[in-house]
């Protein structure tokens, strides 16, 4: 995730606790009348109009931060980030995640989209930085590797559209993960949502393995 998209989440969980504690009586029946926490999640961001990420930091939210002072601190850190932020959440409307989703890589039905991203990027699928094989050459090594659990390639979907690629790769007991998005599809919060998608799928697959974002992200 980069520096911005960072403090875009950032802003976006500080103002809803802000927004939560100025309408707490409502927040609170909202939870208390919730059968579970997912509909306790659906109930409080329809109420605040918020994402899920708002929405999963009213529930952290712990009790010290109820007070006066913290309150005040939250304030004026929502303030400093407005300042530093000239973009709302609505100009990267899919950094939230809501909308994308994440599918395992089928070399028949998405090779068209490893072709587009090598065409653009030249790089082998695999991390290295050497030159790019041929299109049947790296998807065969890439499957190769997904069998032999070294690897997962994930490709991002909004519906029926393909997004990008998400590369997990094991090298020397770390994960390098890489994002490629579809240039079309850039500057809208797709990367940061992948990336926040894949984090515990890859989490799952490779256990106790830290995962290294590497960047450029191709």
């Amino acid at each position: 995730m980069t520096d911005v998209d960072k403090a875009t989440a950032r802003r976006e969980m500080t103002e809803a606790l802000l927004t939560a504690l100025e309408r707490r009586h409502e927040v609170l029946d909202a939870i208390v009348e919730a059968e579970d926490r997912e509909a306790a999640v659906a109930a409080v961001a329809e109420l605040l109009g918020t994402s899920p990420l708002g929405v999963e930091a009213v529930l952290n939210m712990s009790f010290h931060q109820l007070t006066k002072d913290q309150r005040r601190k939250n304030q004026a850190e929502l303030d400093d980030l407005n300042a530093a932020i000239t973009f709302t959440a609505a100009d990267r409307p899919a950094a939230a995640g809501d909308t994308l989703g994440l599918r395992p890589f089928t070399p028949d039905d998405d090779a068209d989209l490893l072709s587009e991203r090598t065409a653009e990027v030249g790089l082998a699928a695999d991390g290295s930085g050497d030159e790019a094989g041929a299109l049947s050459d790296e998807i065969a090594q890439g499957v190769q590797r997904v069998d032999d659990e070294d690897a997962v390639w994930l490709v991002a979907v909004e519906g029926d559209s393909k997004v990008g690629l998400v590369f997990g790769e094991l090298n020397e007991g770390e994960v390098d993960v890489r994002i490629w998005i579809r240039p079309e599809k850039r500057k809208q919060g797709y990367g940061t949502a992948a990336l926040r998608k894949s984090r515990s799928e890859l989490a799952a697959l490779f256990p106790g393995v830290p995962l290294v974002v590497r960047a450029p992200n191709f």
